[in-house]
Parts: C-alpha cells; sequence; structure tokens
C-alpha cells in the first residue's frame, strides 16, 4: 500500500523539522530522515552560537528574522553569551576590518582580561568585544519543533533513507512507496544527491568538515560566564559547555557528505592556537567530533522551487548558519509553496531562489 502526503521533506536537520513544523498547519507531511534519530548529523554537531552579523548581507536578513521569532516565539532557547576576539599581532588595520565584519568593538587587553581572565596577556595585543552574541539551546528548538510536528500530525520516519525517486502523473514517488504531491529538499550534504535522483540539475551545494573537541582545562577560573572567544586568524574558536570547553581549529575542509568524523590533527592544531592564547592548559581530552556544514557557491541558502520542476523545492546551502536561518527560511517556504501574503520581504526571498544558477 502506498502512504500518501501532500508535502515529503527529506531530511530530519533543523531546516527540516523547522519546514516540517511550519507547513503542519497547512498541509500532510512526512518527514524522512536517514538515520536513526533527527539531527545526526550537523545540527547535533553544531557550536550552537547566534551570531546576527555572520554570513552575507542576505544571510544576515535571515539571521534577524530568526532571532526576532525565537525571541517571541521560543524566548528560553537563547543565553546571552558575548564574543571576543582576540589577535597576537598588532597589525591594527587587519585586526580592525576583521572586528568590523563581525560587528565587534574594539577594547584595551585589559578590558578583555577582565571580561575573560583565562587569556595570557604576555600573547594577546588587540581585542575586540560585542554584547549580543547567544549560545542556541539547540536541543530544545530541534525537540519544540518536533513536538509542534507531531502535534500537527506530520509523520516521521527514521532510518528512512531515499534511495529512489520518480515522478508519476505529477505525483513523486520515493522508494516505491511513498507518493507526494511536493518534494521538499533539505538533506543538507546530500542535497545534490537527492537532486540527482530526482533527474534534476544539481546545485553544487559542497560540504566542509569542521571538528570539535570538549576539553578540561587546568585552571581555577570560573568557565561558565566566559564569552566565545575567537582567534581573528580563524584558526580557532572556544567556548563553555557544561564546565568544560569546547574547542575547533575553525577547520574548512571540502568532503564528499558522509557521517563526519575529526582528524587528531585537526584537533590538536586548534589545541595548539587556543593554547597560545591563555593560560590555562588542556589537561584533558574528553570527546571530539566533528559535522559537514554545506555550501552554495555564492555562500548563500538556496530556497525555492526547482526552475524545471516547481514541485521539487529546495531547502539547502544553509553552511554554518542553519540555526541562525531555519525560521526565516521556513517562513520563506511558507510563502512561496501557499502563495500567502509575504512575510519575508520578496525581493530578499528572490535572492534565495535555486533560478540563480540557471
Amino acid at each position: 500500500m502506498i502512504e500518501k502526503f501532500d508535502i515529503a521533506v527529506i531530511g530530519g536537520g533543523i531546516a527540516g523539522i523547522s519546514v516540517a513544523a511550519r507547513l503542519s498547519k497547512h498541509a500532510k507531511i512526512g518527514l524522512f530522515e536517514q538515520e536513526g534519530f533527527i539531527a545526526h548529523h550537523s545540527s547535533s554537531r553544531s557550536a550552537a552560537v547566534f551570531i546576527s552579523d555572520y554570513g552575507n548581507s542576505d544571510v544576515c536578513e535571515l539571521n534577524l528574522i530568526t532571532f526576532h521569532e525565537l525571541q517571541s516565539k521560543y524566548p528560553n532557547i537563547l543565553k546571552q553569551r558575548g564574543l571576543m576576539s582576540l589577535e597576537k599581532s598588532s597589525d591594527v588595520e587587519e585586526f580592525d576590518k576583521h572586528a568590523k565584519s563581525l560587528g565587534l568593538s574594539l577594547i584595551s587587553v585589559n578590558e578583555a582580561k577582565e571580561k575573560a581572565p583565562i587569556i595570557d596577556l604576555n600573547s594577546i595585543k588587540q581585542a575586540a568585544w560585542r554584547d549580543d552574541v547567544f549560545d542556541i539551546d539547540t536541543d530544545l528548538l530541534i525537540q519544540t519543533l518536533r513536538k509542534e510536528c507531531l502535534s500537527n500530525g506530520v509523520q516521521i520516519f527514521t532510518n528512512s533513507a531515499i534511495n529512489e525517486l520518480e515522478r508519476n502523473k505529477d505525483k513523486w514517488i520515493l522508494n516505491s512507496k511513498i507518493q507526494s504531491e511536493i518534494l521538499i529538499n533539505a538533506s543538507g550534504a546530500w542535497a545534490d544527491s537527492i537532486a540527482r535522483l530526482a533527474n534534476l540539475k544539481p546545485k553544487n551545494i559542497q560540504p566542509f568538515k569542521r571538528s570539535m573537541a570538549r576539553v578540561e582545562l587546568d585552571t581555577s577560573n570560573n568557565l561558565s560566564s566566559l564569552p566565545l572567544l575567537v582567534g581573528s586568524d580563524d584558526s580557532w574558536y572556544a567556548k563553555p559547555d557544561a564546565g568544560s570547553m569546547i574547542v575547533s581549529p575553525a577547520d574548512v575542509n571540502p568532503c564528499e557528505p558522509h557521517d563526519a568524523w575529526a582528524n587528531e590533527e585537526d584537533i590538536a592544531l586548534g589545541i595548539y592556537n587556543f593554547e597560545k592564547m591563555v593560560e590555562a592548559k588542556v589537561k584533558k581530552l574528553t570527546s571530539n567530533w566533528a559535522g559537514l556544514r554545506s555550501f552554495a557557491p555564492d555562500q548563500s541558502l538556496v530556497i525555492g522551487p526547482d526552475q524545471s520542476e516547481p514541485n521539487f523545492f529546495w531547502l539547502a546551502g544553509q553552511g554554518g548558519y542553519g540555526f541562525q536561518t531555519c525560521l526565516a527560511a521556513s517562513q520563506i517556504a511558507e510563502d512561496i509553496l501557499f502563495n500567502q501574503t509575504p512575510q519575508v520581504s520578496t525581493s530578499l526571498s528572490k535572492k534565495f531562489s535555486p533560478c540563480r544558477f540557471a
């Protein structure tokens, strides 16, 4: 027996679960995740930070839309953390350019020491700061959206990789047993692979691996109150996490879609660069992991119907902005798919259209 849906969402990460929740008040939706639980890949391995100026100008507009909706609908998701950028050279012009790109204000190294007592004043020559950077409770957001889905009748299928797509009488047939009017491609690093299954042109969405490690530090300082610390040369970042620190080498390594893992060399480099900037030393590495951040060629999201098949809807290319943009992206999907009065300006929505790659 063929199961029928109005919309089939492929991918159970933050993009898929947020769009399924948004659209579930309009349609019968099935969400299909290839792994044993939702948010298995990048969405469960996020640095979980909200920086409104992270991304290009178009992405930043999506960040702000998502931020305001999080504040109004899900007030427990964001918690203020702060962001401090640190520089070991005295190149004022270059550091000022970096700081402005992230909306940071220059502060003295003594001010930096007050905000982050673990930093080493013998190493740091310049610092910059902004207050309005937030931790994202990614698990709470995912579970909240999942509950919305279930309460609105969304059927969530795990261990359900889509290996076959067929177009038959204006319907999509998935794995020969599921029928849907519309297909939403929210499959992250696998977005181009799903397009190929549908005999559609891929958008050259490239996955990049990023590694992280959770470490214990040899320090008596209270880590929980530290801001997000970043190297201005993009060679590392670190943030408090459950009494420990998460440290990343901020690696950007192109790869094929896969269940990513961290390389020891990458983790070691990140820890080395972090330790050069702080007085505390890593005494124990407790865990490490990696996730895939998938970018379109122009670093913007891909949101909208495929130019050659309007019932194939792209929701991909989230890069490192998935949680920051998820509610705005799902709102664009709702506006387009249900031809309603746009909540996100049409001029902005068009900038993410797949048609830009025609």
